[in-house]
């Protein structure tokens, strides 16, 4: 894994902006492979369940889990109809290894994980989705996984 971080730091100075892409692309990609005999479901507890596990067969430790703030619902709508939950991030293999190095989060390496966690969600749920950064630390990160209607 550190290894990854320090390529992934060379490809963000030789390719510039393009690397977020480019990773993004790659992670979607590697999640619908990795996700191609899941389970189906259109529940979205289900299905993160369903992605933990297959992150779990494949010795991907990125731990997370739901957040749900006191007196609100799990899954909440945005402004714009769609349904989107927040997730904690603990335990997270980017994260450790970019530290290794210093580097900054919220980086090439981190888009690769939202494409592959927007892959394996559409394998298992048939339906695209996004995972937006909130807030990102030392000790955790939370993000909002919003659904394509």
């Amino acid at each position: 894994m550190n290894f990854t971080a320090a390529l992934a730091h060379g490809i963000e100075q030789a390719v510039g902006r393009g690397a977020s892409g480019m990773t993004y692309v790659a992670g979607r990609k590697l999640g619908l492979e990795f996700a191609a005999g899941a389970r189906k479901t259109d529940d979205l507890e289900q299905a993160l369940d369903e992605v933990r596990r297959i992150l779990h067969e494949n010795n991907c430790l990125w731990g997370f889990e739901p957040y749900q703030r006191a007196g609100q619902p799990l899954v909440q709508t945005d402004d714009k109809g769609r349904p989107c939950l927040q997730l904690v991030f603990r335990d997270c293999m980017i994260r450790q290894a970019l530290f290794c190095f210093g580097h900054e989060q919220k980086g090439s390496l981190c888009t690769m994980m939202y494409g592959f966690f927007s892959g394996a969600l559409e394998a298992i749920t048939g339906r695209r989705s996004t995972l937006a950064i909130v807030h990102a630390g030392e000790n955790a990160c939370l993000k909002t996984l919003t659904f394509e209607n």
